[in-house]
């Protein structure tokens, strides 16, 4: 497994892959979610790049980049058995040079949801993201399904920018106890960690509605509500009930659907989402 920091680093390493190419951009103090992308990767791909990189610009101003986990080590150990190839761990420098002022922007698709509550998230996201397409070259890049806005985005973007790439969205990987695995569900305290199960249990009851043939988006949006409404501890942001492509809010529920929410817990906000139909 090579690791490298610089560019011109990483692009040598990368130059002397024969075959295919698959990335995992992470953030790193990676869980098995991450460590799922990159099997997926390994079994698709000749070669395997991993980026571990705390992007400044999706974060805001009253979020929490300077407290964001960071384990470097840990990270390389759980990555090494796994085949990865490359490892790319860019400085902030590397990224944004001086005098950096290039963006890009998915208008639409960030209106809402995480665009709505995080402004300028995306534009952070999919710079980010086109930045590590262009440098690492790929021929698949791996996503996890619990980002879904910011699945979406980056499909989005894909096919607006002309990546010859392929964007794969991998099953969000739980708990055993339902929760969605993230770097972010450290910062719960016991309590907190036990109450967090509501977002699984709202939307397993949104679902269940939806399956007993309910097809009012309001009417699950609603369930949601209710579920959610029973946890003091949770206090929810938005709840939504959308078309899983272009995420417009949608009053009957045809084809391919996202439920999806954000909650505090505390102080710590989480996501999810279920993939309907």
């Amino acid at each position: 497994m090579k690791i490298a920091e610089t560019l011109a680093s990483m692009r040598e390493v990368r130059l002397s892959f024969d075959g295919t190419v698959g990335l995992v951009p992470t953030m790193g103090y990676l869980h098995e979610g991450h460590l799922s992308l990159v099997r997926q990767a390994k079994a698709e791909c000749n070669h395997v790049v991993v980026t571990i990189f705390v992007n400044p610009t999706q974060f805001g101003p009253s979020e929490d980049l300077s407290k964001y986990p960071r384990d470097l080590d840990r990270d390389l150990k759980l990555l090494e058995p796994l085949g990865v190839d490359l490892v790319w761990m860019p400085t902030a420098e590397v990224m944004y040079p001086p005098g950096y002022q290039t963006w890009v922007e998915v208008e639409a698709l960030t209106k809402g949801l995480e665009g709505a509550m995080r402004t300028g998230h995306f534009r952070g996201v999919a710079t980010v993201v086109a930045k590590l397409f262009n440098a690492t070259q790929p021929d698949k890049a791996y996503f996890g399904q619990k980002d879904a806005q910011q699945a979406a985005v980056i499909r989005r973007m894909a096919v607006d920018l002309s990546f010859p790439l392929e964007v794969i969205v991998c099953p969000t990987v739980r708990e055993a106890d339902g929760l969605a695995m993230s770097s972010r569900n450290k910062y719960l305290n016991e309590f907190e960690r036990k109450a967090a199960t509501i977002l699984f249990r709202s939307l397993s009851a949104a679902k269940k509605l939806y399956e007993s043939g309910e097809r009012n988006a309001e009417s699950l949006r609603e369930t949601m509500k209710e579920v959610l409404a029973s946890e003091p501890l949770a206090q929810m942001q938005y709840v939504s009930c959308a078309d899983y492509d272009s995420l417009e809010e949608l009053d009957t529920v045809s084809g391919k659907t996202l439920l999806s929410m954000a909650v505090f817990m505390g102080k710590t906000r989480l996501i999810d989402n279920f993939v309907l139909g």
